[in-house]
């Protein structure tokens, strides 16, 4: 414990005595420390190593973290986000202010899944933290990969090369355009249904278009019906990038829903198989079920997305 370096805490107040107090008196075992392993900087838990501390101990637990000093921060931020004794507001706010301010390339939506705001809260930060900055062309994304912030022009090149082939695979057409899976499976829909391959709300506005303005306005106010979800990473990318996060991978809860997610995980094959070898006696049975499940994750999901709009 002597090689341990405190952490960049995210919590403006410092450690808080009283949680230190709580867990001293805790019989239970508490889970191991995070440390960056270049510079032995706790990144998460010096609660628990204060506590280690006062019970006498000179070893403690330990789960090791390689990477940069800003993405140790980030880390830090994420993991106090999700569990233990959570981040204030304050403390997440000025987090996001430093995170925009030392890693501007990262999205709005990265940001936000690391500080537990919301993007427009994220987005309104950056425009406050660094007004003079110039504004870079694209970002990272939650999913680690790069993209325009003005994804037109990908969507455009994906709309050329599925005229040109319309064969092409789905994957093969967004790594060609760089855009997501799911932003490619749209810009197919649109393009099926007759429509510009970039929804209105993204293109570029017109000088004196006063239509655009309008639409910008009620997209401010969340009020256009017509207005499609942000692009979601494809099934697999998401799954893999929820078990690569230590919030997730290191708390029982997260765990859990790690195991749920993973088993609904099947591609069309599989649920067909299921389907026809579900016995015709049962199907109804198991049909009820299925839809009260779905009902179950609508819910969940309605309640999460309302969750992160309130922050």
């Amino acid at each position: 414990m002597a090689d341990l370096v405190d952490a960049d805490s995210p919590r403006l107040r410092g450690e808080s005595v009283e949680h230190i107090e709580l867990l001293l008196t805790s019989h239970a075992e508490l889970p191991p420390i995070l440390v960056h392993r270049q510079t032995m900087r706790v990144i998460d838990g010096m609660h628990r190593l204060r506590v280690a501390a006062l019970r006498g101990q000179r070893d403690i637990a330990v789960r090791f973290f390689d990477g940069p000093d800003a993405d140790a921060f980030i880390l830090a931020v994420s993991t106090n986000v999700s569990h233990g004794l959570p981040l204030s507001l304050s403390d997440r706010t000025a987090a996001a202010e430093r995170i925009v301010t030392h890693s501007p390339q990262l999205s709005d939506r990265s940001i936000a899944s690391s500080t537990g705001l919301s993007p427009k809260t994220v987005a309104a930060i950056r425009r406050r933290t660094n007004p003079d900055h110039p504004q870079l062309n694209a970002r990272v994304g939650r999913d680690g990969r790069v993209r325009p912030i003005d994804s037109g022009d990908g969507r455009r090149h994906a709309a050329r090369i599925m005229r040109a082939n319309p064969d092409a695979s789905l994957r093969a057409v967004a790594k060609a355009a760089g855009i997501s899976l799911g932003t490619a499976h749209d810009v197919r829909e649109r393009l099926r249904e007759g429509q510009d391959p970039v929804p209105a709300h993204r293109r570029a506005p017109r000088a004196g278009a006063g239509s655009a303005n309008q639409e910008a306005a009620c997209l401010r106010a969340g009020v256009c019906p017509h207005v499609s979800p942000p692009p979601y990473p494809d099934r697999d990318t998401a799954l893999r990038n929820l078990r690569q996060d230590p919030s997730m991978r290191f708390s029982g809860t997260g765990r859990m829903l790690l195991r749920l997610l993973t088993a609904q995980a099947l591609d069309n094959e599989n649920w067909a198989k299921l389907i026809d070898h579900v016995p015709p006696h049962r199907a109804d049975a198991i049909a009820a079920l299925a839809l009260d499940f779905a009902r179950s994750w609508q819910e969940f999901a309605e309640r999460l997305q309302r969750r992160v709009t309130r922050v």
